[in-house]
């Protein structure tokens, strides 16, 4: 880990390309990559396009809650539209019907569990993946920070490219790339989750999940257990 902290954002960048390079050769289409419409989402689908001469050739699966933000759902559209995935939408139908108000303080909790986890679960299951890639970071949260590259699941492996970077690689990355981000960044977030549970947090001496909702943070070991990234 200490050799990680002085690598250069190329080095980073080889580093991820190198386990995309054998994450695609040993699960092939047998594979979809998580978008949640965030700036590390992003920064992984670059990195699949560019392991892939130019294409994304997996699936990229969007878990719908209903109630991300509207700017998220716009540009998680135009994204696809514009880089031309294969965009899979997926939701929780049972479990939307039993959701409590938005504004009920188990909201939140209810989302994570059932909403996010609950349905990522069930996507896995109903496209018969083997593998699944996320933008999950060591150093995001504390409960991330023993993740490996390649995580075996029960019923299929997580595959983690940028764990290496910090959120200051990815900004520079995007930056670098010129990759068209979020709006919502430019109004003070720094981390995206749903409207009930995500407030603006700019004060980069803060960490930069302050402003989601405390109470799945707090749990977040629990919910990584059941599935959650």
């Amino acid at each position: 880990m200490n050799e990680i902290s002085s690598w250069t954002l190329l080095e980073r960048e080889q580093k991820s390309l190198e386990i995309l390079h054998q994450a695609l050769a040993e699960f092939g289409g047998e594979m979809a990559v998580a978008f949640t419409g965030g700036k590390d989402s992003l920064v992984v689908l670059d990195l699949v396009r560019r392991a892939s001469n130019g294409q994304i050739p997996i699936p990229v699966l969007h878990i719908d809650t209903t109630v991300d933000f509207p700017e998220v759902y716009e540009y998680r559209d135009r994204l696809a539209r514009e880089w031309g995935f294969q965009l899979i939408i997926y939701q929780n139908r049972e479990a939307l019907e039993q959701a409590p108000p938005t504004d009920d303080p188990q909201f939140c909790l209810f989302c994570t569990k059932r909403l996010k986890t609950e349905a990522l679960t069930q996507a896995i299951q109903r496209y018969r993946w083997r593998a699944l890639i996320t933008g999950v970071r060591w150093d995001e949260h504390h409960a991330r920070s023993q993740e490996t590259y390649f995580s075996p699941r029960p019923d299929h492996v997580r595959v983690h490219p940028i764990l290496h970077f910090r959120e200051r690689d990815v900004w520079e990355y995007i930056k670098k790339y010129q990759l068209p981000y979020c709006s919502l960044y430019d109004k003070g977030y720094r981390s995206l989750g749903c409207v009930p549970c995500t407030k603006p947090v700019s004060d980069l001496n803060v960490p930069e999940r302050a402003g989601r909702g405390t109470d799945k943070e707090g749990l977040m070991e629990r919910l990584r257990a059941l599935g959650y990234f």
